[in-house]
Formats: structure tokens, sequence, C-alpha cells
């Protein structure tokens, strides 16, 4: 069992949106201050995308195949969470943070773990796999508070 004692960090992210918070409380009663929101904007990949697929040669003669298009927005998403990495780097490399728990959806979490740099790593004390950015923040304390106690 963790618990979110009095200054350690979470973070709530997906893809697109990051709230770092500060617990000021306790594990019981957690209240998150924001000490820093991040977003991009990120359109569907339909807007992002070319409009038609690519052809390519399979070789002498006249047939061809369709080459699939770059997803850019599910690489904007991978280059957000390299951002994120990046930043909680600079802040564990300034000793603004000495816990962390890490709240986004896997595939977020995947990135970032990917991507963070062992200075942060080591200062992880747990992992929430949700989509919470969407939420309001006295639902995401109750839910973090929660998940972490079982």
């Amino acid at each position: 069992m963790v618990k979110l004692t009095h200054g350690t960090w979470v973070l709530i992210a997906d893809g697109e949106k990051a709230l770092f918070t500060e617990n000021q409380t306790d594990g019981q009663d957690p209240f998150l201050q924001v000490i820093r929101q991040e977003e991009q904007d990120n359109p569907p990949n339909r807007e992002q995308a070319a409009s038609l697929p690519g052809r390519l040669s399979d070789g002498p003669g006249a047939s061809r195949s369709a080459v699939q298009d770059t997803d850019w927005h599910q690489l904007a998403k991978d280059r957000f969470a390299d951002d994120l990495a990046d930043i909680l780097y600079d802040y564990a490399h300034n000793d603004a943070f000495h816990r962390i728990v890490l709240v986004a959806p896997p595939g977020t979490l995947g990135e970032l773990r990917d991507k963070m740099h062992s200075e942060v790593a080591s200062r992880v004390i747990a992992e929430v796999p949700k989509t919470l950015t969407n939420h309001p923040l006295n639902e995401i304390e109750k839910i973090v508070s929660k998940d972490l106690a079982s």
C-alpha cells in the first residue's frame, strides 16, 4: 500500500493534457493543488493526414499497393509524453519533488516510462493506469487515494 503523503506530487496526464499537482494534506483526505498545467492542440488524425493514402509499386507491371498514412495524432501524443518526461526531469533535477504518482492511460504511462530519466523514475512511488484528465480535482483526489489504498 502506497500513501499519498504531504508534498507528494501527482501527475494526471493523457496524450494531450497534463496537470502537475502536489498533495497539501495527507493520504486520508488528499488535497491536490495544481502547480502547472500543460495542453497541446492535437486535432484528430483526419484533419492532419493527407487526403488520400500513398501508393507504392509492387514491382514490374501495373499493380500498386496502398501505403498506410502516418498517424499524426498518435505521433503528437507520443511527443507530448516526451515533453512531459523532460518537464519532470527539470523538476526532479531541481529537487522540486521527492515522490510522485503517475496517473495516465496505459499507453501514456508506457511512453512516459520509456522516456523518463532515471532521476525521475527513482521518485515514482506508484502508477494509476486510468484516464482522469477530464475529471474535477476533488474526484481525482478520491479515485487516486482509493486506488493507492488497495
